[in-house]
C-alpha cells in the first residue's frame, strides 16, 4: 500500500517544516515562517493567514494534520514517525506513544498496528527495518519485551488510552506507581524528570526518560486544560494531532481537501439525502433501498468487481439514557417483517453485538446495525451505506455524529456501479432544513462541507403541521394516550411492504432516490473532473475556511495565459503491469533519479580546511585614545581557554575524538536523498581520519563552519555526478520536456511588489532593487503581453533537473506567446552556481522548442552565455 498523491503532499510539508526547523531552530517561528512564506503574514484585524503558532506544549513541537474522515490519516502517520525521527539525533530512543480517546480506537489501533498482514503494519516493518513492537497498557505495565534495551534498538508503538495518563480510577493509577518490572530503566530516570506525586519507576516516568514522539489520533478531543496537562506529563519531543476538524489551538502543518478523497476515490460522495413523510416510509425504503444495492453488489462481483454486501445503520430516537428495550422492541419489528435474526445487531453503549465480528468477511450475514451514535468513531467498516434515522417526525435529526461512517468507499476504488459509489441518509422530520444543517455539521465533523450532499424532502406541509402538534412520546407510545394493554411499537409494521426472499412491489421513493442519485453524481464527478485540472492550494485553504489574501489574474491577459502549458523535463518509467505503467509512461524528472548510484567512496575528500581557519578575524571595539573608540577587525588567534581545550581533547584517544565529530557533523548536514546515511558517515570519518592532531583542534574549534563545508562538499561532488548523467540521458533522448505546469488562477505571495505595468496578476510579488529596475523597462515594451514575477518554495514554475529546482525569477509572455524565462543576478553572487543555473537553463531552452526561451541577466561582469541589463532588454524587445 502507497501513499496516495495527497498523503504523500502530506508527507511533503511535514518534511519542509523540518527544513525551516533546521534553519531556524526554533518551532515557533520555523512554523510561523513556513505559513508566512505559504500565504503571506497573518493579518489580526482581517483574519488573514495562518494564526502565530500556539505553544501549548513549550518543550516539544506541536503539530496538526487535518484529513478529513476516510483519508487515510492513520497510514500518514505511520509514514510520518520515519520522517519525524529522520529529522532527530541518531541516538534518540524510537518511542512512541499512540493516544487515542476511546476503547474501540485503541483496541482496532493495537490490532491493525500488529498485524503482519495489515497494511499499516506493514508500512512500519518496511520504514523501520521489520524492528517494530507494539504495545497495549498491559503489555507496559508488564515490562513484556519492554525494556530499557529494547527501546534502544526498534521502534516501540504504545497505544494508550487518553484516561489512562489522566489517572482517574485505581487501574489507570499503575501509571503512575512503583513497578518493579521496569527496573532496567532505573537508570536512565534522571530525578529531575520524575513527574510530582509519582514514584520514580513509575511507568509515567520511563516513557518520560524516553523524550517520546506522540501521536494524538482525534485531536480534537485533547483540547481541554486536562488533556494539555496529559500532553505536557508525558515529556514529549514532537507531537502530531490527527484530525478532520482541528480546534482553536492546532498548529496545522498540511491540510487536505474533501476533493483529494473524491479524485482519489477515498469516500462515497455526495451524500443522497431523502426526507420520508414518516418513519414506515423511512424503514421500507432503506430496506428496498438496501435490497437494491446488494443486487448491484451481486452483479459487480459477478462482472469482476469487488465483494460488498451493503450494511443499513437504523439510527434510533435518542433518550436522555439508551434503553436497550427500544432496541430489542426494533429488532424484534424488522424480525416480524421477515428479516433473518442473524442478519441484525444492536450497537449501543451498554450493547455490542458486534464484538468480535469481521463485517468484511464474505460469511459475515450482518446487513442492519441499530444504534444511536455508539459508531461515532473508531468505525473502519466501508460496507455501511444507508444512514436510515428513526427520530420521531416532529423533532429534527441529529446525524452529525454518525453520518461519517456511512462514508468510507470499500476498497478505495471507482465502482462499475453509480448507486455503490455513493451514501445515502433516509429520514422522517418535519424539521427538515434543521436536519440538513445537522447533515453539513456531521460533514463538516467529517472533514467535508456543505457541497458534499444532495437533498429531497417529500413531507407534505400538512403532514409537517400535524407533525408539530405532536410529542416524541405520543409517536412511539401511543398507549399514553390511548389506554391500551398491548407493546408500543416503533413503527406500524402492517405499513412496511418487504420481503428478502419473495420479488415485492419496489416503492416509488426508491426508483426516485436512484434517479436522483444517478443524475447528481453524475454532475458532481464533472465537477471533480474540471477541478482535478484546477485544483490548487487556495482552493484547499477556502475550503476549510483560511482566509488568505490572493490575487487574480488581470482580465485582460487571463485567457492567453490559461492556455500556456509550460514543459519540465520527464523521464522514461519502466513498463510495469503491477503498477499500471505501460509502455512510454513518464514521470518529472528528480535529482534523485540522476544519483541513484551515486557513491561518495570513490569521490575525493580535499576541503581548504586551513585557509579558512587561518583567516579568521573578529569585529570589536578598539580604543583610539582615551574614551573614544573604533570598530576594527582583529585576526582570531589561539587563547589560553583554546589551549585548556586543545589539552582536553589530545587527551582523547583519535578514534574518540573522530567519533564525537562525525556524530556532530551529522547531525548538522541532516539527510540528503538519496545519499545513505551510512555513505556519508563514512564519507565524514575518512575526511577526519586524515586530519592531524592539530587539525582535529582546529576543526574541534569551527565544528559548525567546518560542517557546513563539508555538506557543501558533497553537494557539490553530487552536483558534477548529476549534471554528467543529466547530458548523457539527454543525448540518448531518455530525458525530454512535456507540458506540464500552468499558471495559477489566484496567486498567495508572501510579500507583495510595487505595482508596475502589464502584470499577469493584479499584484505580483516583492522585487529586490536590479529585479524592479529590470522589469520597469520590459514592461513598457509593445510585444509584450504580460509578465510574472515567479514564486518560489513549491508556489511557482521550476526548472528540475540536476540542481535542485532552479525558480527562474521572471516569465515573460510576448504578444506572439513567445515565454521568455529570466533569472537575474547581482555581480555579487556565486558564479559556480550561477554557471548551473544556466546550464539547466539552456537546456531546458533547447529541449522545449522555439516557443522558448531562458536567459540570465546580470546588472554588471555577466558570466559566459548571460547577458547584462541593457543587452538583455534589446533582445526581448525583438522578440
Amino acid at each position: 500500500m502507497e501513499l496516495k498523491s495527497y498523503q504523500k503532499q502530506v508527507i511533503d510539508d511535514l518534511h519542509k517544516y523540518f527544513e525551516y526547523l533546521q534553519l531556524h531552530k526554533k518551532a515557533d517561528t520555523a512554523f510561523n515562517s513556513y505559513w508566512q512564506d505559504k500565504v503571506g503574514s497573518y493579518n489580526p484585524l482581517t483574519g488573514e493567514g495562518m494564526r502565530p503558532y500556539q505553544n501549548t506544549v513549550p518543550e516539544a513541537v506541536h503539530l496538526s494534520i487535518k484529513v478529513p474522515t476516510a483519508g487515510g490519516k492513520t497510514f500518514i502517520a505511520c509514514n510520518a514517525l520515519k520522517t519525524i525521527f529522520d529529522a532527530m539525533a541518531d541516538d534518540k530512543p524510537r518511542a512512541v506513544v499512540w493516544l487515542v480517546p476511546w476503547s474501540n480506537l485503541l483496541d482496532q489501533t493495537v490490532k491493525n498496528l500488529s498485524n503482519p498482514d495489515h497494511p499499516y503494519c506493514q508500512k512500519l516493518n518496511s520504514l523501520f527495518n521489520n524492528r517494530v513492537q507494539v504495545f497495549e497498557k498491559k503489555d507496559l505495565l508488564q515490562g513484556a519485551g519492554f525494556n530499557a534495551s529494547s527501546v534502544r534498538e526498534q521502534l516501540s508503538v504504545m497505544v494508550v488510552n487518553f484516561s489512562s495518563i489522566r489517572a482517574k480510577n485505581k487501574e489507570d493509577r499503575k501509571f503512575n506507581e512503583q513497578n518493579s518490572n521496569l527496573s532496567s530503566f532505573s537508570n536512565s530516570i534522571d530525578d529531575t524528570i520524575v513527574l510530582e506525586g509519582t514514584e520514580k519507576e513509575a511507568l509515567i516516568n520511563v516513557i518520560r526518560s524516553l523524550n517520546p514522539i506522540l501521536v494524538v489520533d482525534e485531536s480534537h478531543n485533547a483540547e481541554s486544560d486536562l488533556s494539555v496537562e496529559m500532553l505536557n506529563n508525558l515529556n514529549p519531543s514532537f507531537i502530531l494531532d490527527l484530525t478532520a476538524t482541528p480546534k482553536q489551538n492546532a498548529n496545522i502543518v498540511s491540510l487536505v481537501s474533501a476533493f483529494e478523497l473524491k479524485k482519489e476515490h477515498m469516500v462515497k460522495l455526495p451524500v443522497i439525502v431523502y426526507n420520508h413523510q414518516n418513519i414506515e416510509g423511512v424503514v421500507e425504503s432503506a430496506l428496498h433501498l438496501q435490497h437494491k444495492l446488494e443486487l448491484e453488489a451481486i452483479k459487480l462481483e459477478q462482472d469482476g468487481g469487488k465483494y460488498i454486501r451493503p450494511i443499513v445503520l437504523f439510527q434510533a430516537q435518542s433518550k436522555t439514557k439508551e434503553e436497550n428495550t427500544t432496541f430489542d422492541k426494533l429488532k424484534a419489528q424488522l424480525i416480524a417483517i421477515g428479516i433473518p435474526d442473524e442478519q441484525i445487531k444492536i450497537k449501543t453503549a451498554n450493547k455490542d453485538e458486534l464484538k468480535g465480528i469481521d463485517l468484511m468477511s464474505r460469511d459475515c450475514p450482518v446487513r442492519y446495525i441499530i444504534t444511536i451514535n455508539a459508531l461515532k468513531e473508531g468505525w473502519d467498516c466501508p460496507f455501511a451505506y444507508i444512514l436510515a434515522s428513526l427520530a420521531d417526525k416532529s423533532s429534527e435529526v441529529d446525524v452529525t455524529q454518525i453520518l461519517g461512517r456511512v462514508l468510507r468507499q470499500p476498497y478505495v476504488m471507482r465502482h462499475n456501479s453509480t448507486m455503490l459509489n455513493l451514501s445515502y441518509v433516509i429520514t422522517a422530520s418535519a424539521k427538515f432544513q434543521d436536519t440538513l444543517q445537522n447533515i453539513i455539521k456531521g460533514l463538516q465533523q467529517s472533514g467535508f462541507s456543505e457541497k458534499d450532499y444532495r437533498e429531497k424532502d417529500i413531507m407534505t406541509e400538512a403532514v409537517k403541521q400535524t407533525a408539530t402538534q405532536e410529542t416524541l412520546d405520543d409517536f412511539f407510545f401511543p398507549e399514553q394516550k390511548e389506554v391500551s394493554t398491548t407493546e408500543p411499537a416503533i413503527f406500524d409494521t402492517q405499513k412496511v411492504s418487504f420481503s428478502p426472499e419473495v420479488v415485492s412491489t419496489i416503492p416509488s421513493t426508491v426508483f426516485e432516490i436512484e434517479e436522483m442519485a444517478i443524475s447528481q453524481n453524475e454532475a458532481f464527478e464533472q465537477m471533480v473532473t474540471q477541478g482535478a485540472t484546477n485544483i490548487s492550494n487556495t482552493q484547499i485553504y477556502t475550503e476549510v475556511g483560511m482566509k488568505i489574501k490572493q490575487y487574480p489574474m488581470r482580465e485582460s491577459v487571463a485567457e492567453q495565459a490559461k492556455a500556456i502549458i509550460l514543459p519540465k523535463f520527464v523521464i522514461e518509467i519502466p513498463k510495469n503491469e503491477f503498477l499500471l505503467l505501460e509502455e512510454g509512461s513518464t514521470a518529472l524528472l528528480d535529482r534523485v533519479n540522476l544519483l541513484k548510484d551515486f557513491k561518495l567512496s570513490d569521490k575525493d575528500i580535499q576541503i581548504p580546511f586551513k585557509s579558512m581557519s587561518s583567516d579568521l578575524y573578529k569585529i570589536d571595539a578598539e580604543e583610539i585614545r582615551k574614551g573614544e573608540y573604533k570598530m576594527s577587525p582583529f585576526k582570531i588567534e589561539k587563547s589560553n581557554v583554546q589551549e585548556q581545550i586543545t589539552e582536553y581533547i589530545l587527551a582523547k584517544p583519535k578514534e574518540g575524538q573522530i567519533k564525537d565529530l562525525v556524530h556532530f557533523v551529522l547531525k548538522q548536514i541532516d539527510k540528503m536523498p538519496p545519499i545513505a546515511d551510512a555513505e556519508i558517515k563514512k564519507y565524514v570519518t575518512r575526511i577526519l581520519e586524515n586530519l592531524s592532531p592539530q587539525e582535529l583542534i582546529d576543526f574541534n574549534q569551527y565544528k559548525l563552519t567546518y560542517s557546513d563545508m563539508i555538506k557543501k562538499k558533497i553537494n557539490d561532488l553530487a552536483d558534477i555526478e548529476a549534471e554528467g548523467i543529466f547530458k548523457d540521458w539527454v543525448a540518448i533522448k531518455k530525458i525530454k520536456t512535456m507540458p506540464n505546469w500552468r499558471f495559477e488562477t489566484v496567486i498567495i505571495p508572501s510579500k507583495i511588489g510595487n505595482d508596475i505595468g502589464n502584470s499577469l496578476y493584479t499584484h505580483e510579488g516583492d522585487m529586490n532593487s536590479l529585479e524592479q529596475e529590470f522589469i520597469m523597462q520590459i514592461s513598457s515594451l509593445e510585444n509584450i503581453s504580460f509578465w510574472h514575477r515567479n514564486l518560489g518554495r513549491g508556489k511557482g514554475f521550476s526548472l528540475n533537473g540536476f540542481k535542485s529546482n532552479h525558480y527562474p525569477d521572471f516569465i515573460i509572455v510576448t504578444k506572439s506567446n513567445k515565454v521568455i524565462l529570466v533569472e537575474t543576478k547581482g555581480s555579487d553572487r556565486d558564479n559556480s552556481d550561477s554557471a548551473a543555473k544556466l546550464r539547466l537553463g539552456l537546456a531546458w531552452e533547447k529541449s522545449s522548442g522555439e516557443q522558448y526561451s531562458y536567459m540570465m541577466v546580470f546588472d554588471k561582469n555577466a558570466i559566459e552565455g548571460a547577458y547584462i541589463l541593457e543587452k538583455s532588454i534589446s533582445l526581448i524587445k525583438q522578440m
